[in-house]
């Protein structure tokens, strides 16, 4: 076994499962929403509904990748958590219950929707769990229903599905209406659920969701994704997220995978080469990978979840191409994890954000956004590919 394979192995086995295992609310239900740079934890913090999927999602995928009947335990918890944030009413996910259980913010975001399809169809393919398969539909149909028309998918709508606006997910000073995120997560929440039960009504949608991010969200002759849109569009910011293109790199690739359809392969694979070839000579260094880059000025802080994504882009752009400086970059990143953005304190997990000169920001180990997906993700698609990687 190559030595990325059994370091990824053990950095998920011995540093960030048991560090989520130790956010357990047995009290309230559900993980612990807060935890300080410091490490003091706050249960009385409210708990997002993104966050709990993302939680779901990963101790559902890690019982799957190793077998540990404990992660299934703690899937099935994140799971009765899960089942509070729904809106049985009027369907969809809240935005955030807080601590007790009661709704702290109704909102009802695309988004939020796909992590929840993502986390249920993970949780049935390991657990067996109809009901959950069931919820992971009925959202999906929601989706449908409420959060799209007739150009894509659009942002946030109250509690009764009344447009809303966009401030969860609208940064960097402008209002969307649309956005490159909320896509990508839709496309993978519905690519885990295609991957759970490929019925042919998910297929086509997938299919659409491609179609729209290369004809309205690639920018070919920049070579990058737009970000931030009105309704028509329109991007609204020069801004070129490095991290959400070389996560779309393989997250799609992924999809493209699954679908097995040659023509559409054919057109969205370059697409998606083109983006980790772009990032690789505009983001990646021999220590880490860049955030973004707004109106040309390049943000060089080392985020979490950007230096995951890049290795697994990277990873997937090293086999499609078997160039050697994609394995050159994997190895480049999974040094900096090691080394740099891991907290070794004892009882953490990684770091929010680690400076450029290597040292770490003092933000929240656990909030609304920070969680074991990313970083958990990166490790079990190391083990599952197995590649023969020395580091």
């Amino acid at each position: 076994m190559a030595q990325l394979v059994i370091e990824a192995r053990r950095e998920l086995a011995e540093h960030i499962i048991p560090f989520w295992k130790g956010l357990r609310d047995d009290a309230n239900g559900g993980y612990i929403g807060g935890v300080d740079f410091d490490l003091t934890r706050h249960p009385e913090a409210d708990k997002g509904c993104i966050l709990n999927s993302r939680i779901l999602w990963f101790f559902s995928e890690a019982y799957r990748t190793l077998g540990d009947a404990s992660l299934l335990d703690e899937a099935r918890h994140a799971y009765a958590m899960l089942k509070r944030m729904t809106d049985d009413e009027n369907g969809g996910v809240y935005w955030a219950l807080h601590a007790d259980g009661t709704v702290a913010d109704a909102t009802k975001h695309t988004y939020n929707q796909g992590f929840a399809i993502y986390a249920l169809a993970a949780y049935f393919r390991a657990s067996g769990d109809g009901e959950a398969l069931e919820r992971a539909w009925a959202l999906r149909d929601v989706v449908e229903r409420r959060c799209r028309d007739a150009g894509g998918y659009l942002e946030a709508f109250t509690a009764d599905w009344k447009p809303e606006s966009n401030e969860k997910l609208s940064e960097n000073g402008v209002m969307a209406y649309r956005t490159m995120n909320t896509l990508l997560h839709i496309l993978e929440g519905y690519t885990g659920l295609y991957e759970a039960d490929p019925k042919p009504a998910l297929r086509q949608n997938l299919a659409e969701i491609l179609s729209i991010l290369e004809k309205r969200i690639w920018n070919p002759e920049k070579r990058r994704q737009e970000v931030f849109f009105d309704m028509d569009y329109h991007t609204l910011i020069d801004l070129y997220s490095y991290g959400h293109d070389i996560e779309t790199s393989w997250l799609a690739d992924r999809t493209l995978d699954d679908l097995d359809d040659p023509a559409l392969t054919a057109r969205i694979r370059p697409i998606l080469l083109a983006m980790a070839d772009q990032t690789w000579r505009t983001a990646l260094t021999d220590h880490g990978f860049a955030n973004e880059c707004e109106r040309g000025k390049v943000d060089t802080n080392r985020v979490w979840w950007v230096q995951a994504e890049a290795l697994l882009g990277f990873l997937n752009a090293w086999r499609h191409t078997g160039e050697a400086r994609y394995e050159k970059a994997v190895v480049s990143q999974w040094r900096y994890i090691r080394d740099v953005l891991s907290d070794r304190r004892p009882g953490s997990e990684w770091y929010w954000l680690v400076h450029e000169d290597g040292t770490p920001a003092k933000m929240p180990i656990v909030e609304p956004w920070k969680c074991p997906y990313h970083n958990g993700r990166m490790c079990m698609e190391i083990i599952r590919r197995e590649p023969e990687i020395e580091v």
